[in-house]
């Protein structure tokens, strides 16, 4: 298990609202669903209210520095069914089509390894939630003023080493600098970056948390931010 999911949740109970269309660019149609992913009652675009509002707080942000940028999102919520819907996607995917069943050790160890590499372990224990199943995750990316997505020198969900943050420090500057935009908007808004995901964001979960206290161990941050499903209608 990943250590930051050791960490207590405090839930504050705020609700799941929706991702406004009007305000903000979501991928259509949403990228899991084209895989067969049924979201059932639930969609991909939405979020915490507090995790909402500093997302919107991330679009000013970016507008005060690049006025007709818009921010893209890839995806948010994401129930515990879906995760563990893209969890198999993603073995099948890397072992060529072969069930875990079908793989022999120690070659299906290294899969699941690489797996989970970006993908979070799914869980149906209230206190090890997967990030997007809180509602205070989100994929997202930068679109310019003519519409185009910005250069961010992978796609998101790309299992390799150019998904990591750093990877183009040295080997391309401009994209480099493109992620540390994205990165500087959406922590100015009180976001926390995926350590090993250019794209994935969070605030209020306990990924969040383990990050901040990376840097500062006395912090009081506490997550506030649990299964979103087991929420009280």
């Amino acid at each position: 298990m990943k250590p930051y999911r050791s960490l207590p949740i405090l839930e504050c109970g705020e609700p799941l609202l929706p991702i406004s269309a009007d305000d903000f660019l979501l991928t259509d149609p949403p990228p899991y669903a084209v895989f067969g992913a049924q979201y059932l009652d639930s969609s991909p675009w939405m979020l915490r209210s507090g995790v909402l509002e500093r997302l919107y707080d991330a679009q000013r942000i970016l507008a005060d520095r690049h006025p007709a940028w818009r921010i893209k999102l890839f995806d948010a919520y994401r129930p515990n069914t879906v995760q563990s819907f893209m969890v198999q996607h993603e073995f099948l995917l890397l072992s060529g089509g072969r069930s875990p069943d079908g793989v022999p050790e120690p070659e299906r160890a290294s899969l699941w390894e690489r797996t989970y590499r970006i993908w979070a372990e799914p869980s149906d224990d209230p206190a090890t939630p997967p990030p997007h199943s809180t509602g205070a995750a989100l994929d997202l990316t930068l679109v310019d003023e003519q519409g185009r997505e910005v250069s961010m020198g992978s796609p998101i969900d790309e299992n390799s080493d150019r998904s990591n943050p750093d990877y183009f420090v040295e080997r391309n500057p401009a994209v480099h600098a493109n992620r540390e935009l994205l990165r500087e908007v959406m922590q100015a808004a009180g976001f926390r970056r995926h350590p090993f995901e250019w794209w994935h964001f969070s605030v209020g979960d306990q990924m969040w948390v383990w990050q901040i206290r990376q840097i500062n161990p006395d912090s009081p941050a506490v997550a506030r931010y649990g299964r979103a499903d087991l929420l009280k209608s």
